[in-house]
C-alpha cells in the first residue's frame, strides 16, 4: 500500500448553510494533499432518506466524531473509497445513518474522494468518474417557488428551465435572464403584494399554479424567440408535500389520484413541459408508472422522493417501469460509493439522471464535478445565489478544460 495515501488525520467543525442553518465541514488529510467538504441539507426530504443528523442534532455527529470515527478512519488507504464508505456505514449500524448522522458521512466521504484526487494531481470529476470524457450537464434553474421551499408560493414546489446553448457560460446566462424577466413581470402584475425569493432563490409570489405555468412559459419563449436557444421547461411537484389521505390538497381545490395523473400527464401533453419530477406520492410506484406509460418518449419522468438515491429503490422503480430518470442526491443516501451505485443501475436500465442540489445548500461545488463523473443530463442548481453560481461557475472553468 503506498503510503503517500493514508489518511493521517480528519477534522470536522460546524459551518452554516445557504438559510443559515448548522451543517458539517469535513477535512481528509493526507501526506500531500487535503480534502475538504461540506455537506448540504434539504426542507422537502423523503422518508427513505439518510437522516441528516443524529437526534440531539448536528453538534452530536461533531462529538461522535471526535470520540470514535477520527481514530477509526486514521491509517485508512484513500483510493479504497469503497471501503472507506463502508467503514462509516459499520460504524453507524443502522440503515439510515441515523446515528452519526448522513451529513457528517456525506462531508467524510467527499473530502475523502476530493483528497485522493489531490494527490493524484486530477480533478474530482476525473476521479469519479474515470477517463472518459463526459458530457457537461445542462442547467436546469428554479424561476418560480412554492412548496416547502416558501411561506407564501405555488403548490407545486419548482418551476424550472433549463435552456439549451452551446456553452455553459451562455445556458446559465439565458437561465438568469428569464429569471429576471419573470421577476420583473411579477412586480408589474402583483404591485400590491411583495415578491421575494424562496430558498433556492427563485421567486415567489401568492399566484395560482396555473398562472406560473402560463408566466413560466411566456417568458421561456421570448428569450428562445430572441436569444434563438431551446428552452426546456421542467416542474418538480413534491407531491408528497401536499398528498393529504387520499387527496392531493392545492390551494384550488383537491384532486383525486387519477385526477393527479392526468393533470402531470397535462403538463407534458398540453404545456410541452419536458422535465416531470416527482409527480406522485413517493409510495406510489404504480402511479409514477402509469404517467410514465401514458406520456411515452416526450418528457423525463423524474424519481426524487420515489427513489431518494437509493439503488434497491430505483431496481424496484426499473422492473415497475415507474419513471424513466432519476434525481441524484448524494446526502440522500450518505456516501459517494452507494452513490455511485444507484447511478449505475439506472444507468444500466437506460435511463437519465439529473444531479442535484438541495434547498440548503453550502459554497461547496462537489455536485459540478460529479454531475460530470455521472454522464447527468442535467444538473439542478438554481439560477442565483452565490451558493448556486458556485455549482454553475466551476462547470465553466470544467467546459474550458475538457
Amino acid at each position: 500500500m503506498n503510503d503517500d495515501f493514508i489518511v493521517q488525520d480528519a477534522r470536522v467543525r460546524i459551518v452554516l448553510d445557504s438559510r443559515g442553518n448548522k451543517t458539517i465541514e469535513a477535512d481528509i488529510i493526507l501526506p500531500y494533499s487535503t480534502g475538504t467538504c461540506s455537506a448540504p441539507a434539504g426542507a422537502s426530504t423523503g422518508e427513505t432518506e439518510a437522516q441528516a443528523f443524529p437526534k440531539k442534532g448536528v453538534e452530536e455527529s461533531v462529538r461522535i466524531f471526535n470520540s470514535t470515527i477520527r481514530k477509526k478512519i486514521i491509517g485508512v488507504n484513500a483510493l479504497n473509497q469503497r471501503n472507506f464508505d463502508g467503514l462509516l456505514r459499520e460504524i453507524d449500524g443502522s440503515d439510515n445513518f441515523s446515528n452519526i448522522g448522513g451529513n457528517l458521512a456525506t462531508a467524510l466521504s467527499l473530502a475523502l474522494a476530493k483528497a485522493a484526487a489531490g494527490s493524484l494531481g486530477i480533478p474530482l470529476y476525473r476521479y469519479a468518474g474515470g477517463f472518459l470524457k463526459g458530457d457537461i450537464p445542462k442547467p436546469m434553474g428554479n424561476v418560480i417557488g412554492g412548496g416547502k421551499h416558501t411561506k407564501n408560493g405555488t403548490t407545486i414546489q419548482e418551476f424550472l428551465v433549463s435552456t439549451q446553448g452551446k456553452t455553459m457560460l451562455e445556458c446559465i446566462s439565458l437561465n438568469a435572464e428569464i429569471h429576471k424577466r419573470i421577476g420583473i413581470r411579477l412586480r408589474e402584475r402583483f404591485k400590491n403584494q411583495s415578491i421575494g425569493v424562496g430558498d433556492e432563490r427563485a421567486w415567489t409570489a401568492s399566484i395560482s399554479d396555473e398562472e406560473a405555468i402560463d408566466l413560466v412559459k411566456e417568458v421561456s419563449k421570448e428569450v428562445e424567440k430572441e436569444s434563438g436557444v431551446k428552452v426546456l421547461l421542467g416542474v418538480d411537484f413534491a407531491a408528497s408535500s401536499f398528498f393529504e389521505g387520499k387527496k392531493y390538497v392545492y390551494r384550488r381545490g383537491s384532486l383525486s389520484r387519477d385526477e393527479q395523473i392526468d393533470y402531470a400527464c397535462s403538463f407534458s401533453k398540453s404545456h410541452g413541459f419536458y422535465f416531470i419530477e416527482d409527480p406522485m406520492d413517493e409510495h406510489d410506484f404504480e402511479g409514477f408508472a402509469e404517467i410514465t406509460r401514458k406520456v411515452g418518449d416526450r418528457s423525463v419522468i423524474v424519481g426524487d422522493d420515489l427513489y431518494t438515491t437509493n439503488a434497491e429503490r430505483i431496481a424496484r422503480g426499473i422492473e415497475m417501469k415507474a419513471t424513466n430518470a432519476v434525481l441524484i442526491k448524494v446526502n440522500q443516501i450518505g456516501t459517494l460509493s452507494d452513490t455511485w451505485k444507484a447511478v449505475r443501475t439506472a444507468s444500466e436500465a437506460g435511463w437519465k439522471n439529473t444531479i442535484s442540489h438541495r434547498s440548503g445548500e453550502t459554497t461547496d461545488d462537489f455536485i459540478a464535478h460529479l454531475g460530470i463523473a455521472f454522464r447527468s443530463q442535467f444538473i439542478k442548481t438554481g439560477t442565483i445565489g452565490g451558493e448556486r453560481l458556485a455549482k454553475l461557475n466551476e462547470l465553466i472553468r470544467i467546459e474550458e478544460e475538457l
